[in-house]
């Protein structure tokens, strides 16, 4: 049921996205944080999280790091780091305190600053140097004739984010919007700590890691904190002492970073180093009192949100932990009252584990002191929590599927509205804001998706904060000829739990188009696609239910379907990683789909290309696509392809 929980992944995180980085969420940032974080352990390589996740900076100019930026290996555990220690054997770790914040590359030109680099993909990051000059922290003149690169991570103070930015969910989010804004306006609240430097040209400049230390902290910069152990148990119980008081600290870490002294160039510049690694602190938890719970609507689906006493985790007050479903209530058996543990995933999703009763693990209270909830006694005639049982858009008996709680009503007004959504979604379809399809909607003139297409620009030009040249806009994209694959414009339709993803394997099985969909039965495509029959009842009904809209949008002339063995790029499926240079990845990937082809998410045996302008990052898709024998092509070689 992976494609049923990614396709609403997506389309919620689609929805709450712009809203959400512009500073205005429409939900918690501990919702919208838990739907992130779940779509990328389902889906990593999805557009959405590309999109969402991407370090991107519209107007910065985009320049090549002297060194990859790559990931650390990670130890969550003390036996896994000293696994990684006993297999290195190192005489000497050099330990420094992980920093939470955003990465940055400062370059150096005989002393100067030249530019200063966001991480970006690991290899091309956005020039955001005019901020950087405005940080604390950053030198400027070395005072020595020296070229190289300078590491660091930009940070927010937590007395800063307290005073002046607590409408962020935390400091490294508020770090991470004002590096990037344009104007630079909050860039004096950010701090650089640096931690690493090399020598252009020169592998052999620093010998060592403390030497470099050192040397930064001549040349006047802000260094991590940084220690020396002969044996790896020591580094372990100053992980221990350190977790103990990293709250006490003025900025926030999640572990530590522990290298081999000698400083080893080759392994630098590999995607994954092999000569340090990321010491994480335990998962962080803490006891809390369920106080109610809130039932969030997105489309047809209702999804709990527990409301808990407020603690601390990880740097941030938690007040909403994510319940998943009915059935995660019911397991617990969970009562309005009940002391629970409280975790942060990754230190990012606040979520309820359980009840401290029932659970083995130890709560942190030393995360919430002073301010310890009192220990209810199970066993106490506490509330039972009401799962709502009548949607309250429509009257309609809601269906409890344990996993899941949902509206059936096909015409509930919540569920069109979601629709249509969907479709602007889908069809990327500028202009068309969520304030103003609930505009429309709730006057009653767009109901169905076909009623997008009987707009006119006089009308729009009447709404409120519209005007005739948005208007004009808004129908110039609505009625802009697509093409578009039988996948995508099923997708847009908003069958529940079906995305683009399960439609594109239900049409490489032989049901190439909407003509032999709809001739199938329920039985039939469930033995073919082979995920039982809740995918294959949701796909035949889904058709019947809209086959009336469908025909009538088709019928329009701008949607013309793409199915068919005829076309170019029949049985050929690409791969995107990295960024582009002459068009948005989106519109790469409607071109593929458009001559016939496929756009998956991740490099497997059955994938045809690899499309990257940078196959040396050492990205996983780049390793595994030489591993599996996959062609890697250029944008200019995609190009030539899809322009034949």
């Amino acid at each position: 049921m992976n494609d049923t929980r990614i396709a609403e992944l997506e389309s919620l995180v689609s929805g709450y996205q712009a809203s959400y980085y512009n500073g205005e969420a429409e939900i918690p940032d501990a919702e919208f944080d838990a739907l992130w974080d779940e779509l990328k352990h389902l889906a990593p390589d999805s557009p959405v999280i590309m999109r969402v996740g991407a370090d991107s900076a519209g107007g910065f100019a985009k320049e090549r790091h002297l060194i990859p930026m790559g990931s650390q290996e990670k130890a969550a555990n003390e036996s896994e780091f000293l696994e990684w220690a006993g297999k290195l054997a190192l005489p000497l770790f050099v330990v420094q305190y992980k920093l939470d914040g955003a990465s940055l590359e400062l370059q150096y030109k005989n002393g100067r600053l030249s530019r200063a680099l966001t991480r970006g993909d690991g290899v091309i990051g956005d020039d955001i140097s005019a901020n950087a000059r405005k940080m604390k922290g950053v030198v400027d003149d070395l005072n020595m004739d020296w070229s190289g690169g300078v590491r660091g991570e930009v940070l927010m103070f937590r007395e800063i984010w307290r005073t002046k930015y607590p409408d962020k969910a935390n400091c490294r989010n508020a770090a991470n919007g004002l590096m990037r804004k344009k104007d630079g306006q909050g860039c004096e609240d950010l701090t650089l700590i640096v931690y690493d430097a090399s020598s252009s040209g020169d592998d052999s400049y620093f010998s060592g890691e403390t030497e470099k230390v050192a040397w930064l902290r001549e040349r006047g910069f802000k260094v991590s904190v940084t220690k020396e152990f002969n044996c790896p148990e020591d580094v372990v119980r100053y992980r221990s002492e350190v977790a103990e008081k990293r709250m006490s600290l003025p900025f926030d870490i999640d572990g530590l970073v522990v290298k081999d002294n000698k400083t080893d160039m080759a392994d630098l510049r590999r995607a994954r180093p092999e000569r340090q690694i990321a010491f994480k602190f335990e998962l962080e938890q803490a006891l809390s009192i369920l106080r109610r719970v809130e039932w969030s609507e997105s489309g047809a689906t209702y999804t709990p949100i527990g409301i808990v006493d407020p603690v601390r985790l990880a740097g941030t007050t938690v007040k909403r932990a994510n319940l998943c479903h009915p059935d995660m209530i019911r397991d617990m058996n969970l009562r309005l009252g009940s002391t629970v543990v409280v975790v942060k995933r990754g230190e990012i999703i606040p979520k309820i584990e359980g009840r401290a009763d029932c659970f083995n693990g130890n709560a942190d209270e030393a995360a919430n002191s002073p301010d310890m909830p009192l220990f209810h006694v199970e066993g106490e005639q506490l509330p039972p929590i009401e799962i709502p049982t009548v949607c309250g858009t429509c009257g309609t008996a809601l269906v409890d599927s344990g996993t899941r709680l949902y509206c059936p009503n096909a015409t509930c007004p919540k569920r069109l509205l979601h629709r249509i959504k969907k479709w602007v979604d889908v069809l990327d379809i500028r202009e068309a804001g969520k304030k103003t399809l609930e505009q429309l909607f709730n006057k009653g003139r767009i109901r169905r998706i076909p009623d997008l297409y009987t707009l006119e620009v006089q009308e729009l030009a009447a709404f409120e904060r519209m005007g005739e040249l948005s208007a004009s806009k808004l129908i110039h994209n609505i009625r802009k000829p697509r093409k578009l694959s039988l996948a995508d414009f099923i997708a847009g339709f908003d069958f529940e739990g079906i995305g683009s993803l399960t439609v594109e394997h239900i049409t490489q099985a032989g049901y190439n188009s909407l003509e032999k969909l709809r001739a199938v039965g329920v039985e039939e495509l469930s033995g073919v696609f082979g995920s039982g029959e809740i995918t294959a009842r949701s796909i035949v009904e889904g058709l019947k239910e809209t086959a009336g809209d469908m025909d009538a949008v088709l019928k329009t002339g701008f949607i013309k379907l793409t199915s068919g063995v005829q076309l170019p790029l029949a049985g050929k499926s690409f791969c995107f990683t990295g960024e582009l240079a002459a068009m948005k990845r989106g519109d790469a990937e409607t071109r593929v789909k458009e001559l016939g082809g496929l756009v998956k998410l991740s490099v497997t045996k059955s994938l045809s290309y690899l499309v990257t302008n940078t196959p040396e990052s050492g990205s996983s898709k780049n390793r595994n696509a030489v591993k599996l024998g996959i062609k890697i092509i250029n944008e200019d070689e995609f190009l030539k392809i899809v322009r034949k």
